[in-house]
Formats: C-alpha cells, structure tokens, sequence
C-alpha cells in the first residue's frame, strides 16, 4: 500500500506524541494513534465527537474552561506511572479565524539539556 504524503494530516497519524483536536466547545474532531491509545481506557477512538470537558474531573476541568475561553495556551509536566510528559495545549486558527484547541503530549526525559540561542 502505498501512503500519499501530501494528503492532509498524514504525518501526524503515526506521530509518537498523542495529538487531539477540539472545535471551539470542545468537541474532539480527531485523535492520532498515540492519542487513541493513550485514552483507551476512556474509550479511545469513541471519544471523538464527545467533549473534551467530560474527560477532566475538578480541578483540572476548572482550568479547561479558563484557558479555552481566554484562548490561551497552557503548557505543563506531568509524570504519570514513571514516565514524564510535556504537555502542550493551544488554540488553532484557520485562516486567521479561531478553530478550538489542540493539545499534544510527548514523553519527555527526567533530565534534558536546555539551550540558550543567541540571535
């Protein structure tokens, strides 16, 4: 079989980072491998079409709501069974216009370097 890369959103499909969309009020467009597999116990693929809020007890749902309706970016660490992750949670646009949010989640090491660049 032979994969067209060029088609839309095929390099994420098999990204090693969980990646799902939301519209606007939550409503979870799509889930690559990573994201369905890492929600599995949730209902992994079935989470589609249901809200993002419903998968989030207090007080994390409580932040949800903040940084969706200011439409800002939220960014953490969290470890979870040993392993660490960044997570990263963000508006996206099209054409300029506000689409819902994205979040994606990659395993991180414990220990990393940082790098500062000058200009």
């Amino acid at each position: 079989m032979t994969t067209d890369l060029h088609a839309p959103h095929a390099w994420v499909r098999e990204f090693r980072g969980a990646v799902t969309v939301c519209d606007p009020d939550g409503i979870i467009l799509e889930m690559n491998e990573a994201a369905v597999a890492s929600n599995v116990a949730e209902g992994g693929r079935k989470l589609i079409g249901t809200n993002v809020q419903d998968c989030h007890p207090e007080p994390s749902l409580t932040k949800l709501r903040e940084f969706m309706a200011r439409r800002e970016s939220n960014v953490y660490t969290v470890e979870k069974r040993g392993v660490k992750k960044l997570v990263y949670q963000t508006p996206w646009h099209v054409d300029g216009r506000y689409a819902g949010f994205l979040e994606v989640v990659v395993e991180i090491p414990f220990a990393m370097p940082h790098f500062v660049r000058q200009a």
